[in-house]
């Protein structure tokens, strides 16, 4: 009943919305700078990197970049080539699209040590797609935008993203274990006080399925509230979204949500920025506690609850010449995990988490910028996993990847 309902009302909802947007319309054509005029540009972004792998993970696990590669692995590769048109069509109107190919595989060609798959062809050529293409009205009431179209979600566009401000090296912590960074739906971005700009709010209603076409009736909801305090040094952001889809397992229909929350708190200055990101994430009906008996193998589904916490710093040493950054990441796919009654978990179809393996994950490294907008930064990737089963030893109990890495960074 609920279902029948709540599409319908969101629906009439949007079209009053719109309805009353228009009545200003003709008042705003009268005041309307008759020194404007369309225009656009394009830009560009590449990360690029020489990587070597000195370690790898003797049980070959994780789904991050370089997880499942073989030690002793080096390539040159690119891993995000972006190209980005923006188009201001009135005062009121802009237009957005960005094509983008990024490269999160390993750079093996015979697909048997492959690790996360990228956005590659068939032949591991690589394959630009459109990842962001929406229209933005501007000022649809006072310090309110409106965005319609692929684009950044609320889960980092505000905050993670520039505080940490090393994307370059890697996405944030919420990003980097499985949080929709971007997203097709719409979404209203504003600012409470339009005047000082120190509180605002980033809410989105989406697909869930980045810039993947829709493929159930679910909808994620995405919401945003930030403030910047004295003097905009002190930036704290609290997220949350909900996401609700099906999957069927074992012949057996079951419900399966996902509620994540996150909070982010950084003190941002020129010199010098440090902060912290903590996300819960909890999975209703996302993995499955086995129970084995002899020959007889018992499965019960159960509800998990995931969490991170990331602590990063970064800061300048020369003047836009050299800076530094260090991050350390924490994560904990299910602290519901029950390793005394089930011998091991399996994460069914639709499972947002791998649930047997705990991580920590360090980066650090030096930022050179010759000139603006181009940067060589030295740095480490480290990514240290711990089984959750009971009685584990050796290689099962801890090992970890080590990626040694130059990383090449431009805009245009």
């Amino acid at each position: 009943m609920k279902k029948i309902i709540i599409q319908p009302l969101l629906f009439m909802l949007f079209i009053l919305f719109f309805s009353f947007q228009f009545l200003p319309l003709k008042s705003q054509a009268q005041t309307k700078d008759s020194t404007f005029k369309p225009g656009g540009r394009i830009w560009g972004l590449v990360y690029a990197d020489y990587f070597y792998k000195s370690h790898a993970d003797a049980l070959n696990r994780g789904s991050y970049q370089y997880s499942k590669l073989a030690q002793g692995i080096s390539a040159f590769q690119y891993r995000r080539v972006y190209l980005g048109y923006d188009y201001d069509i009135t005062e009121k109107f802009s237009a957005h699209i960005l094509l983008a190919a990024e490269n999160d595989a390993d750079a093996s060609t015979s697909g048997v040590s492959r690790g996360v798959a990228g956005d590659v062809l068939v032949n591991n050529n690589f394959a630009p797609y459109i990842k962001f293409a929406n229209l933005r009205w501007k000022d649809i009431w006072k310090g309110t935008d409106l965005v319609i179209g692929g684009t950044l979600t609320p889960a980092i566009e505000i905050a993670s993203e520039p505080t940490w401000a090393y994307r370059s090296v890697e996405r944030t912590i919420i990003d980097f274990n499985k949080t929709n960074p971007f997203d097709y739906g719409i979404k209203l971005q504003g600012k409470f006080d339009p005047a000082t700009q120190n509180f605002g709010y980033d809410v989105m209603i989406g697909n869930g399925t980045n810039a993947v076409p829709e493929n159930d009736k679910y909808k994620w909801f995405y919401g945003d509230l930030w403030a910047k305090l004295f003097n905009k040094k002190l930036w704290i952001d609290v997220y949350s979204d909900y996401n609700k889809i099906g999957y069927t397992n074992n012949n057996l229909s079951y419900p399966h949500s996902r509620n994540a929350w996150k909070m982010t708190l950084a003190y941002v200055t020129v010199p010098f920025t440090i902060g912290a990101e903590g996300f819960i994430n909890n999975n209703k009906n996302d993995v499955e506690g086995i129970i084995v008996s002899g020959t007889a193998k018992d499965t019960t589904v159960l509800n998990a609850a995931a969490r991170g916490i990331s602590v990063y710093a970064h800061g300048i040493i020369l003047k836009n010449k050299l800076a530094f950054f260090v991050r350390y990441d924490n994560f904990n796919p299910d602290t519901k995990y029950d390793n005394t009654k089930y011998v091991t978990y399996a994460a069914p179809a639709g499972n947002v988490y791998e649930p047997n393996t705990k991580t920590d994950f360090i980066s650090t490294g030096l930022d050179f910028t010759p000139v603006k907008n181009v940067h060589f930064e030295p740095n480490i990737w480290y990514v240290r996993y711990s089984g959750q089963q009971v009685n584990l030893t050796g290689s099962a109990a801890h090992d970890y990847d080590m990626v040694w890495r130059m990383t090449f960074y431009f805009v245009f």
